[in-house]
C-alpha cells in the first residue's frame, strides 16, 4: 500500500515539474518510469497512474477554469456533445490524460516483469 502511494505522489509530482518544460505527453514518460523502478502488480500500476494523472489533471483543469471564470471552458464545452457543462469538459479532460498515465505505467510495469 506504501508503494502504491508512493508510486501516485511520484507520477503527479514529477508530471508536473515536466509539464512546465516538456510537451503534454512527458506524463507518460513519467508514469513509464516510475512504474518501471517501483514494483508494483500491473493492475496496481495502472491505477497509480491512472489516479495521479486524474487528479493532477483535474486539478489542473479546475484551478485554471477557476482564475478565468470559466468563460473559455463554457464555450468550449457547447461545442463539445457535453451539453454546455463544465464539469463534463474538465472531468473529460482528466480522463483522457488518466488513460494515458495509466496506459504508460502498465506497459512501465509490464517491461519490470518481463526482466
Amino acid at each position: 500500500m506504501i508503494k502504491f502511494l508512493i508510486s501516485i505522489l511520484l507520477i503527479a509530482l514529477l508530471s508536473f515539474v515536466c509539464g512546465l518544460f516538456l510537451p503534454w505527453w512527458s506524463i507518460a514518460l513519467v508514469a513509464f518510469v516510475i512504474s518501471a523502478l517501483i514494483p508494483l502488480k500491473p493492475l496496481h500500476s495502472f491505477f497509480a497512474g491512472f489516479l495521479a494523472i486524474f487528479l493532477l489533471w483535474g486539478g489542473l483543469a479546475l484551478g485554471i477554469d477557476q482564475m478565468n471564470n470559466s468563460i473559455l471552458s463554457a464555450k468550449i464545452a457547447a461545442i463539445l456533445p457535453l451539453g454546455g457543462s463544465v464539469i463534463g469538459l474538465i472531468l473529460v479532460t482528466a480522463f483522457v490524460g488518466a488513460l494515458v498515465g495509466g496506459g504508460a505505467a502498465i506497459t512501465g510495469s509490464f517491461l519490470k516483469a518481463a526482466r
